[in-house]
């Protein structure tokens, strides 16, 4: 439950238009709901401004797909993260509104667009194009939360000048994302060129030794620049997560 859904409810009551009762099993199952094999939380988007995302990875189609029947009459947007084709189709056979964008592995379903309400862009940057996929996840995830979203793929630092030739984006950007795999540089270049903060994003993009992302991870975390802050490896959603937060934190 949203606070535009709270606010008609409550509204509702004062004007007679719905009984005490009704109201009651409205907010019966307020705090969470437990369906046996989940407890859903459907206070997040009071406590939190955006309702709780299903991982896909780990659950079977059809306990997703319970999840979110339980879910959609209460919420306007849902994301479901880490989510494969297959599962994918069972939950559109299910609930046919729902989205699949097979690049991020996420799925979406959306009763209405998300209005802009962060203060400013968020840029979204990848090294390369292996890292697309991570960067989609970033951008889908920003964009549900009611932010303007900015992308920039393919700038990494075998080719720096790339880069630069988007520099007047970068700068104009209020918070920054970079996704970057092999040897995870770039976003200590990113940083060094702004004063907004950068969100690095280790992919486990790489030969032998990147160890499925743990070199670019630590090279980041070793990173000279010191507005940046790192997320997990493969982690697009957290970094279009926090990105949000940053982006809505002077939003009254």
């Amino acid at each position: 439950m949203n606070q535009e859904t709270l606010t008609k409810l409550l509204s509702q009551v004062a004007q007679g238009s719905m009984s005490v009762a009704d109201a009651r099993t409205q907010f019966k199952d307020l705090s969470f709901e437990d369906i046996e094999f989940a407890n859903i939380d459907h206070h997040r988007s009071l406590r939190k401004g955006f309702p709780e995302v299903i991982f896909g990875q780990g659950k079977t189609s059809a306990q997703i797909i319970g999840i979110l029947e339980r879910m959609v009459p209460r919420e306007d947007i849902i994301l479901v993260t880490r989510i494969n084709e297959k599962k994918a189709r069972d939950v559109k056979a299910a609930l046919p509104a729902a989205q699949y964008f097979q690049d991020a592995r996420l799925l979406r379903i959306q009763k209405k667009a998300p209005v802009a309400t962060g203060v400013g862009k968020i840029l979204i940057i990848s090294a390369g194009t292996s890292d697309i996929p991570v960067a989609r996840e970033s951008a889908l995830t920003a964009q549900a939360m009611g932010n303007e979203v900015d992308t920039l793929f393919d700038v990494g630092v075998a080719g720096i000048h790339r880069l630069f030739a988007h520099r007047d984006k970068i700068l104009e950007a209020s918070v920054i994302i970079v996704i970057a795999g092999m040897e995870g540089a770039l976003p200590s270049v990113v940083a060094g060129m702004v004063k907004a903060p950068v969100i690095a994003v280790p992919t486990s993009i790489g030969y032998g030794t990147s160890f499925n992302g743990i070199t670019a991870l630590l090279g980041m975390l070793n990173s000279c620049s010191s507005n940046i802050a790192v997320v997990n490896i493969d982690n697009g959603f957290g970094a279009g997560y926090m990105a949000s937060s940053i982006n809505h934190v002077s939003v009254v």
